[in-house]
């Protein structure tokens, strides 16, 4: 009992974390302070302390590793989120990283805790099909590369929302003119962008126009992707092991083995034309894009509907 009322304190207490975080990972992004990216940083080493631990209590007194549903999967990711912001921070100092996973991490996170029903968030007894040591091997590589590629897809989003917005003129790039039509702007020129008061990208616009900031952003949004794409095929390939076990078949095209499937094409594409093509930019960054929508229904969207094999684990 004890156990699950300091876990139940621990799980609560990172989202002020994550917010400040946030905000002043945000800050610094508009007003380049080093104090506002030390405190970021501090922000979220105090909330991924407190994810672990807490992951931790669950799996001492669970006796399995916590990633058995949708509660444990989501506080895992957060983890991993978390994890490869101050991981990646230390190795190289980037504005964007912690802009993008500090928030990510802070969604997660309150969806977790605050999303979901109480009786989901409670412990219980693995189904048979997941009493199995491809458990921690196949839903941990999962996780793992959900956190890398949805950082690297956000990170490749902004990059091609900012040169949308500074882009000199619109038939230099029919991406750009594409993601502006979206946006409904019709700021083409950077020398214009004083036109746009009411822009509300114009702050990080203004900064991401630098060439320094635009490749910041296309060198990690590459290299993120570049370390995700791995862990989804180990992951994938695992997956296809276990079920074999469980189900007497390597694939049987159940809906999120179909989503991980185009998931992990759409990012070998990436790879592909990144390799031999040699695209940049916005190109390279308008392919990793496309995969953000389909990373998401595979975590969410099919399991929410309760359909497939995967459905009793829901949102494994």
């Amino acid at each position: 009992m004890i156990y699950t009322t300091i876990e139940h304190i621990l799980v609560h207490i990172p989202f002020s974390p994550f917010l400040l975080g946030t905000l002043f990972y945000w800050g610094n992004l508009v007003y380049r302070s080093r104090n506002l990216s030390s405190l970021g940083r501090g922000s979220m080493a105090i909330a991924l302390a407190c994810v672990t631990a807490s992951l931790t209590i669950r799996w001492s007194y669970s006796k399995h590793l916590p990633l058995s549903n949708s509660y444990e999967s989501s506080m895992f990711l957060s983890w991993s989120l978390s994890s490869m912001n101050l991981f990646l921070d230390r190795r190289d100092q980037n504005d964007w990283l912690g802009a993008i996973t500090a928030p990510s991490a802070m969604l997660t996170h309150g969806f977790a805790t605050l999303g979901l029903p109480k009786e989901m968030q409670q412990s219980t007894m693995l189904v048979p099909a997941s009493q199995s040591h491809w458990l921690m091997m196949h839903v941990s590589m999962m996780l793992l590369s959900y956190a890398t590629i949805l950082c690297g897809s956000l990170l490749a989003i902004t990059l091609s929302v900012a040169v949308s917005e500074t882009s000199p003129d619109p038939s230099v790039s029919n991406n750009s003119s594409t993601w502006s039509f979206l946006l409904g702007k019709n700021c083409y020129s950077y020398t214009r962008l004083g036109d746009c008061s009411r822009n509300f990208f114009y702050p990080l616009s203004v900064n991401i126009h630098k060439a320094d900031s635009t490749q910041q952003l296309d060198h990690w949004s590459y290299r993120i992707i570049g370390l995700g794409f791995p862990l989804l095929t180990i992951g994938i390939l695992s997956g296809a092991v276990w079920a074999n076990e469980a189900w007497g078949s390597y694939r049987s095209w159940d809906p999120k083995e179909t989503w991980a499937f185009i998931t992990w094409l759409i990012y070998a594409i990436h790879s592909h034309t990144r390799m031999t093509k040699g695209w940049r930019r916005e190109g390279s960054a308008i392919v990793a894009a496309l995969g953000f929508s389909p990373v998401r229904i595979r975590y969410l969207g099919v399991n929410l509907l309760g359909i497939g094999l995967h459905s009793y684990g829901w949102l494994i």
